[in-house]
């Protein structure tokens, strides 16, 4: 899905295929204005005023869709709130005939969340409106990985150098995968860890990507470190030897930090298994930039959908 928006621009963020690192940083410079935006006491602009935003969530979610809803409002978008369970869906309507009929009520764009890999563009494809891709099966999430890079940024006021160390359940995290194709364009090496079986061998053939399984070589020298949440309910494949093993050897902890750059910060896509795959001091101690993460996740999410939607700088 190539299609050019406003000025050239990609029309949709589906992944960051078509995406330059130009664009990217344009992106990331728009979320510091909407920072701004939210430190008002009236934190509202007309920007998107007019415009009617479509979150289509097929998939179960709490905080990227309040995250998405309150970045539309905050910028005097009218939303629309889809919810599989509660529609035709539910009664075996088909994704297409499903956006097909929303865009006959004449929406502007689609925030898209799904179980299926590819599900956006499908969406993309049906509704010829921008979409944006908050989640589909394992494949992506790019908004997360720019909500990621963004609170790196804030801590070291660039990219460019930083190494990234990643560290958990990679096979299943679409998390996983999007900042492996997002930081190394924004100029950091990435570094994904975790048993062998959790650890897809293709995404080591990415320009800047780097597979390991020894959590301690991962986190040398790096200046962020982020746990991904293990996914309890795909875990009956025989992927670990047992839980106690997997916190022995994999957990974020203080223990691990120790090989980490001296002041490394500690990033969680959420939500969080405590003492899983993070332990609770870890994620509440000063490393920890877990809850700036979401609330940086609401000003990266306005400025995708003002460059998608306005397109000016």
């Amino acid at each position: 899905m190539t299609a050019a928006g406003i000025g050239g621009r990609p029309r949709h963020l589906l992944d960051f295929q078509d995406w330059a690192p130009e664009r990217l940083s344009a992106l990331l410079d728009g979320a510091d204005t909407m920072l701004n935006v939210l430190s008002r006491p009236v934190k509202k602009v007309p920007a998107l005023q007019g415009l009617t935003v479509c979150t289509a969530f097929f998939e179960n979610s709490t905080r990227t869709k309040v995250s998405f809803e309150l970045a539309a409002r905050r910028m005097s978008a009218d939303v629309v709130s889809f919810a599989a369970g509660a529609s035709s869906v539910s009664k075996g309507e088909s994704l297409r005939d499903t956006v097909e009929t929303l865009t006959a009520y004449q929406m502007d764009a689609y925030i898209v969340r799904h179980s299926a890999s590819g599900a956006a563009h499908l969406v993309a494809r049906y509704s010829g409106k921008p979409v944006i891709n908050a989640g589909d099966g394992r494949r992506a999430h790019p908004t997360q990985a720019l909500l990621d890079a963004y609170t790196i940024r804030q801590e070291y006021g660039d990219l460019k150098g930083k190494k990234v160390a990643i560290i958990g359940d990679v096979l299943h995290s679409r998390v996983a995968r999007s900042n492996a194709e997002l930081l190394p364009k924004l100029g950091a090496e990435v570094t994904l860890c975790g048993p062998a079986t959790l650890l897809p061998l293709e995404l080591g053939q990415m320009p800047g990507v780097t597979l390991i399984t020894d959590p301690r070589e991962a986190v040398r020298g790096a200046h962020a470190v982020m746990a991904l949440r293990l996914q309890q309910e795909r875990m009956q494949g025989g992927y670990l030897a047992s839980m106690q093993d997997y916190v022995n050897t994999y957990q974020v902890n203080e223990a691990l930090l120790a090989e980490a750059e001296d002041g490394a910060i500690v990033l969680h896509p959420g939500p969080m298994n405590r003492d899983l795959e993070i332990s609770g001091d870890v994620a509440d101690g000063e490393r920890s930039r877990i809850l700036k993460q979401v609330s940086n996740g609401q000003a990266v999410r306005m400025s995708v959908l003002y460059h998608l939607l306005v397109g000016r700088d």
